[in-house]
C-alpha cells in the first residue's frame, strides 16, 4: 500500500516551485529609447551634436551623440550644465558601428541590453538574456551597471573601457579589461593607432599594435605586479577636512601607487585618457566653479605636469618635424631644417609597392636628433654606417634610420614623426627620400 507524501514536503514542494517560477519571471524594468528628436544646445567634445537619454547620475548622462551627420554612438558623458564648460565622453558602446537616426536602446523583457538600427539589425548587446537581470542604473562614479533581483551585477562598463580609465575602474590582465585603445580623430571615434596595455610587470603604449613609444621595463614607472591596477583619487591627509590636496594615482594591492598628479581641490571627478595624438592624460573636473570646470592635470609626456620630455611623443610635431623645449622648431628636408608648419611631412619613399619607378633613393642626415625608436627598440651594436644604411635600403618597411656615430649602433624605423634634439651631435638620423 502506498503511503500518501507528508503535509510538509507538498508544503516544501510548494514552496521551492513557487520560488523557481518568481525568480524566472522576475520582472524587467524595461524601456525604449528612439534616437530622434532636437539636438541638445551645449558645447560637448569632438564638436559633437547630441541627444540626451534620461539615463544617468550627475555629472553623467546617457547620449546618442555624432560627429559625422548620420553616424551616431551610445555613449556616456560627463559634466554638468551650470558650469557652462565642455561635456566630454567617457565611454562607448558601439565604438566604431554606428548607428543612423531612429536607432534604438532598449532593455529587452529577458533582460537583454540592446542597441539596434532602424532597420532592427543588433548593433551591440550586453548578452543578458535569460540572466535574472531586472533593471539598469548609472552609478555615481560612471559605472553603467545592469543587476538582478538581489542588486547584484549582471554586467558593467567598467568592464569594457574604451580609450578612458574613471576612477574606481581598473585593468587587470588576468582576467578583466587589459587595454585602453585611442579614438581615430576628432571626427572618427573608431579605434585609433595608439593603444595602452596592461602586461605583466607594467604597462606599454604601442603605437599600431606592435611598436612600443613607452615601456616601464626603460623608464622604471608605471611598473606594477600582477595584480589590477586601480585609478584612484584620494585626499592627501586621511581626514577630509584637512585635504589641502588630491592624489590622481594608480594603485595595486601589494605594489603601492603611483601618484600622477596632485591637483589643489577635490578631484574625485577625474579620468584617464589615451588621447587621440597617444599621450596619456588626466583630466579632471571641479564643479564648484563656473567656468572652465575642466583642467589637464596630467599629461605622461610634458615637461611641465608629466613624467617624460613632452618632446618623447611621438606625434608631438604631428607627422614629422624637430622638436626642442615642447616646442617644434623645424621641417627637415634634403636641402637642411626648414621653419616648420603642420604641413611637415617626412618624404616619399618606395615601399613595399615600389612606388617611385624610375627614381632612386638617397638618404639625408640629420645631426643632434634621436627619437623613441633608439630608446624603445633593441637595434643593432657596433656596425659601420654604411651597412646600416644597406639594411635600410633593402628593407621596403624602412624609411630611415638612427645612428651613433661614437658607438656605432644602428636602429632601423618603419617610422619617424617627431625627431628630438639633443646636446649630442653624434646621435645622428638619416631619412630616407626619393631622389629626382
Amino acid at each position: 500500500m502506498s503511503q500518501s507524501p507528508h503535509p510538509f514536503h507538498l508544503i516544501s514542494l510548494s514552496i521551492l516551485l513557487l520560488s523557481t517560477i518568481s525568480s524566472s519571471q522576475a520582472k524587467v524594468d524595461t524601456f525604449t529609447y528612439v534616437n530622434q528628436g532636437e539636438f541638445g544646445p551645449y558645447v560637448t567634445e569632438y564638436g559633437a551634436d547630441y541627444r540626451i537619454l534620461p539615463i544617468g547620475n550627475v555629472p553623467f548622462e546617457m547620449a546618442f551623440y555624432n560627429t559625422t551627420p548620420g553616424a551616431f554612438y551610445l555613449a556616456l558623458r560627463m559634466g554638468t550644465t551650470r558650469s557652462e564648460s565642455v561635456f566630454r565622453w567617457v565611454w562607448e558602446a558601439n565604438r566604431g558601428r554606428p548607428v543612423g537616426e531612429n536607432a534604438t536602446f532598449s532593455l529587452l523583457p529577458d533582460g537583454n541590453l540592446v542597441l539596434a538600427d532602424a532597420d532592427h539589425r543588433n548593433v551591440w548587446s550586453t548578452g543578458t538574456a535569460n540572466k535574472g537581470v531586472v533593471g539598469l542604473k548609472v552609478l555615481p562614479t560612471g559605472n553603467i551597471i545592469l543587476y538582478d533581483s538581489k542588486d547584484r551585477t549582471i554586467w558593467q562598463s567598467f568592464d569594457h573601457p574604451t580609450d578612458t580609465l574613471l576612477v574606481g575602474q581598473s585593468l587587470d590582465y588576468n582576467k578583466g579589461p587589459k587595454k585602453l585603445v585611442s579614438r581615430r580623430s576628432v571626427t572618427d571615434g573608431s579605434y585609433g593607432i595608439y593603444s595602452l596595455v596592461f602586461r605583466p610587470g607594467g604597462l606599454i603604449l604601442f603605437m599600431n599594435g606592435y611598436l612600443p613609444y613607452y615601456d616601464y621595463s626603460v623608464n622604471g614607472i608605471l611598473s606594477f605586479s600582477g595584480n589590477p591596477i586601480l585609478l584612484e583619487a584620494e585626499p592627501e591627509t586621511d581626514e577630509d577636512a584637512f585635504a589641502f590636496a588630491y592624489e590622481v594615482r594608480f594603485a595595486s594591492a601589494g605594489q603601492g601607487t603611483t601618484i600622477l598628479t596632485r591637483p589643489k581641490y577635490n578631484a574625485t571627478l577625474s579620468f584617464l585618457r589615451l588621447d587621440i595624438d597617444g599621450n596619456l592624460v588626466v583630466y579632471t573636473y571641479y564643479d564648484p566653479v563656473d567656468y572652465r570646470a575642466w583642467e589637464k592635470t596630467f599629461a605622461l609626456f610634458s615637461d611641465q605636469i608629466g613624467l617624460l620630455p613632452g618632446c618623447a611623443l611621438p606625434s608631438k610635431c604631428s607627422k614629422f618635424g624637430v622638436c626642442q623645449d615642447e616646442m617644434c622648431v623645424a621641417c627637415p628636408s634634403p636641402v637642411g631644417l626648414l621653419g616648420w608648419s603642420n604641413g611637415c611631412v617626412p618624404p616619399q619613399v618606395k615601399g613595399c609597392n615600389n612606388n617611385g619607378k624610375g627614381q632612386t633613393e638617397d638618404y639625408y642626415k640629420i645631426v643632434g636628433v634621436e627619437n623613441f625608436v633608439s630608446t624603445y627598440t633593441k637595434g643593432e651594436g657596433k656596425v659601420k654606417m654604411e651597412e646600416c644604411r644597406r639594411k635600410c635600403t633593402m628593407d621596403c618597411k624602412c624609411v630611415g634610420f638612427l645612428y651613433r656615430e661614437k658607438e656605432g649602433k644602428c636602429w632601423l624605423a618603419n617610422f619617424l614623426g617627431t625627431l628630438s634634439k639633443v646636446d649630442e651631435s653624434s646621435h645622428v638620423v638619416y631619412v630616407k627620400y626619393l631622389k629626382n
